[in-house]
C-alpha cells in the first residue's frame, strides 16, 4: 500500500534533477520532446501530466496541470507555469472523467505501483480518452544503460524499475486500455547523442525512447460496436 506522507526520494536531489535538462541530458531532452510533439495535435483537452517533477515536459509540450509527490520539483514547476497538484499517481486525487489526457512520462518506472497508476489514470479519464505513456523500455539499448548504472547505485536511476513493451503493455490491459499507436526515437547510443532525430512510427526495440498511446478498451468496444454490419452479398 502506498504511504501518502512518505518523502519523494527526488525532494532531496530536486535541483540535481533539474539540472540535468540542461546539461548532460540537454540533447536527450530535445529528440524526446519531438516525439510527443508529433502527437500532441491529435490528443484531447484537458491534459494532465502525472508525475511532473519539475515541469520541464509539461512547459514544453504545453500541460497545463502536474502530479508529484515532490513538493520541491513541484516548486520548479510552478515557477514553468503548470498548476501543481502534490500528490501521488497512485491517490484517488481528481473526480472521475476530469481529463481527456493524461500522461506519464518517464513516471511508471519511478512509482510504487504501476498498475495502480493507471487503473487511477482510467478512473480520471473521460470516456474516450487517452493516456500517453513515454519511456525508456528495459529491452533497449538505454534500458541495459541505466539498468547497469542502477546496479552501481546511480543517485536516481537506483530508485528505478524498468519494464519491456510487452510488460507495459500487459499492465495497460489489465487498467482497462489497449494501446492505439507507438512513436520512437532516441536510435543513438549512450554517450553518443551528437545530433537532433525525428521520431518513427511504431515500436522499435533498438530504440532509446519509446510513446504509446493507449485508449479505454471500453471506449474501443463501443467503436466496435457502432459500426454497421457487414450485409455481405
Amino acid at each position: 500500500m502506498t504511504n501518502p506522507s512518505r518523502v519523494s526520494p527526488f525532494d532531496n536531489l530536486a535541483a540535481e534533477y533539474d539540472a540535468w535538462f540542461e546539461e548532460e541530458g540537454r540533447d536527450v531532452f530535445g529528440i524526446e520532446v519531438e516525439a510527443f510533439r508529433e502527437l500532441m495535435p491529435f490528443l484531447p483537452k484537458p491534459w494532465l501530466e502525472v508525475g511532473v517533477g519539475s515541469g520541464r515536459f509539461a512547459q514544453a509540450l504545453g500541460i497545463d496541470t502536474g502530479l508529484d509527490p515532490s513538493a520541491r520539483l513541484l516548486d520548479l514547476a510552478k515557477r514553468r507555469g503548470v498548476n501543481t497538484v502534490v500528490g501521488r499517481g497512485e491517490e484517488a486525487v481528481f473526480e472521475p472523467g476530469s481529463f481527456a489526457t493524461v500522461f506519464l512520462i518517464v513516471t511508471i518506472c519511478f512509482v510504487d505501483s504501476p498498475l495502480e497508476v493507471l487503473k487511477q489514470v482510467e478512473r480520471i479519464l473521460k470516456p474516450d480518452g487517452r493516456v500517453v505513456l513515454g519511456l525508456v523500455l528495459k529491452e533497449s539499448p538505454w534500458g541495459r544503460y541505466y539498468q547497469e548504472k542502477k546496479r552501481h547505485g546511480h543517485r536516481f536511476y537506483q530508485h528505478a524499475t524498468f519494464y519491456s513493451y510487452r510488460e507495459v503493455e500487459s499492465l495497460l490491459g489489465r487498467a482497462g486500455f489497449a494501446v492505439q499507436e507507438c512513436v520512437s526515437t532516441l536510435f543513438q547510443a549512450p554517450g553518443e547523442v551528437r545530433t537532433a532525430e525525428g521520431p518513427r512510427r511504431g515500436y522499435h526495440p533498438d530504440a532509446g525512447f519509446t510513446v504509446i498511446v493507449a485508449a479505454k478498451e471500453s471506449a474501443l468496444q463501443r467503436g466496435r460496436s457502432a459500426e454497421p454490419a457487414n450485409r455481405g452479398a
